[in-house]
């Protein structure tokens, strides 16, 4: 049996500024863009969630909700120095770690610890160093796969530790709240709620065609993590899965030229940035946010992979142009490439084509 800690730092941007600054603790501190520039909230404080502030909110959204709340730009760079020494406190216990984000984690401690009740000890010592190192807190979950770890870490949030057993899975997963289910989006829980699904026994009770024809593939996904199962192994950092930009516009553009000129100039970005890392993508993506917050992605695989700036930005407005958005206005329009490879590939490709002829 598998031994999992999740680890999640809590109100993490917000918890360094509280740390660094004094006059802040108590306070509800909101980490994120401008409410006059279109700002998104990244993290906030445990003072703004009680007023109903959550990530990823438009900050003019949080400023109505708390309107004594403190605004704060990100310093990224201060948050990755506390994060890698978080991580040097992984290291010391396992190297088999799988970074979500830069405060968030799954630890297979399976090889040094026989138990899952000696992974509980693991995780309450790893969060006393973390506290000790950092002056933050975390929240951990122990358990026998990721999912569970994960429900298990989000269960006693600040500064909670959750042990799940298989003894203890079954009768917990039927009580848990399905919008507790990690996975299943806002869509998926609104989509339950009109069949009347409201906890994990309600969910248990659907069959996978059902869950299929709802769902598509995550069905069986949903299937499965109800009943205490999920194979995923533990995967370690390795290379990026895709480069992309993306950014919130400060006005809500329908001006096609304008959001033609953004892409390329996103393009030219993400072509920075691969040619940086030595790598090529197979596939081009474009991401749209429209003003009612309804996102899109198009995609579109290439012959031949790429890091140059203006065929990237060529494929990016072209899947623009044949979304067929009409007279919809956009808020958010990103860039990207996927199928990520080194580089050298790309001569290789290019070498062997008229060798095939």
């Amino acid at each position: 049996m598998r031994k999992i800690i999740h680890i999640d730092m809590d109100a993490f941007f917000a918890s360094v500024e509280q740390r660094d600054r004094p006059e802040l603790r108590g306070k509800p501190v909101i980490v994120g863009g401008a409410p006059q520039r279109r700002g998104v909230v990244s993290t906030c404080s445990y003072e703004a969630r009680k007023f109903g502030v959550r990530s990823a909110m438009p900050s003019a959204t949080a400023l109505r909700l708390c309107p004594q709340a403190v605004f704060i730009n990100p310093d990224h760079r201060r948050y990755q120095r506390v994060s890698r020494i978080i991580r040097q406190e992984f290291l010391k216990l396992t190297p088999l770690i799988e970074p979500i984000s830069i405060d968030e984690a799954y630890l297979d401690v399976s090889r040094c610890c026989d138990s899952l009740e000696a992974a509980q000890i693991l995780a309450e010592n790893l969060q006393k160093a973390i506290l000790e190192r950092t002056g933050l807190t975390a929240s951990a979950g122990v358990s026998f796969n990721k999912f569970l770890a994960k429900t298990a870490s989000d269960y006693r949030k600040p500064a909670g530790l959750t042990l799940i057993t298989p003894a203890d899975a079954p009768a917990f997963l039927d009580d848990l709240p399905i919008e507790k289910f990690h996975g299943i989006g806002r869509i998926g829980v609104k989509k339950l709620h009109t069949i009347n699904v409201r906890c994990g026994r309600d969910l248990k009770k659907l069959s996978p065609s059902i869950l299929k024809n709802m769902f598509g593939k995550a069905g069986a996904f949903y299937y499965g993590i109800v009943r205490g199962v999920d194979e995923r192994a533990v995967e370690l950092e390795g290379d990026p899965k895709s480069i992309s930009k993306e950014i919130t516009l400060p006005y809500d553009c329908r001006d096609m030229r304008e959001l033609r000129i953004l892409l390329r100039h996103l393009a030219s970005k993400v072509s920075r940035r691969a040619i940086r890392k030595g790598l090529v993508g197979h596939a081009v993506t474009i991401k749209l946010k429209f003003a009612d917050f309804q996102t899109i992605t198009r995609s579109i695989t290439l012959e031949t992979p790429t890091n140059n700036s203006t065929v990237i930005g060529k494929h990016a407005v072209a899947l623009f142009e044949k979304a067929a958005i009409g007279d919809r206005a956009i808020r958010l329009a990103g860039a990207g490439i996927t199928q990520l490879a080194p580089a050298g590939e790309l001569s290789v490709i290019q070498l062997r084509l008229p060798l095939d002829k």
